[in-house]
């Protein structure tokens, strides 16, 4: 059964799993994507995302908290002045798991970890537009380039049109007047 088990153990002691955890999280901290296992991966997203909320609220009560669970001050002074700058409007979910191939040795399901505002791919929606197309897609380029040149002579016709059909009510008007 299962039951109390809040965290996974990952066949660890607890001081060897806190000090993974750690180290896992001063990585990804300093290398913003790490490949790891997929259960590594789920323990340290639940590890790693209340720092980096932590990290949004810059005191020294906050730093020295981070502190006590990353023990490595460069990944503590990272987190603070870059990542916390970046996630400052993002109310959670700052890490992303990516499932790979299992591992060729002990057939491991594989995974990177990421964080989410680091990543060009995901990050940027890029807003193309799709090109239309028609079934005739040739012919209306040709249509284009035909009314183009024959514009002129189009509008030559059509007030010869207007010019005919105001012709004969001018002599029905001179008609009625005369009767």
């Amino acid at each position: 059964m299962r039951h109390g088990k809040k965290h996974n153990h990952l066949g660890r002691t607890k001081s060897h799993r806190k000090a993974m955890l750690a180290n896992m999280a001063s990585s990804l901290i300093k290398h913003k994507r790490i490949s790891t296992t997929l259960a590594k991966a789920k323990a340290l997203r639940m590890y790693v995302e209340p720092l980096i909320t932590k990290s949004k609220n810059d005191t020294t009560h906050s730093r020295r908290t981070v502190f006590s669970y990353l023990q490595d001050k460069d990944s503590v002074t990272e987190l603070f002045r870059d990542i916390a700058a970046k996630v400052a409007n993002r109310p959670g979910g700052y890490t992303r798991i990516i499932k790979l191939n299992n591992r060729l040795g002990d057939n491991a399901e594989m995974a990177f970890i990421e964080l989410v505002d680091y990543n060009e791919v995901y990050g940027k929606e890029v807003a193309t537009e799709e090109k239309k197309t028609t079934r005739r897609g040739r012919s209306k380029a040709t249509t284009k380039k035909a009314d183009a040149t024959d514009a002129p002579a189009k509008a030559e016709a059509a007030a010869d049109t207007e010019a005919v059909v105001e012709a004969p009510a001018a002599e029905e008007t001179k008609e009625d007047k005369g009767e």
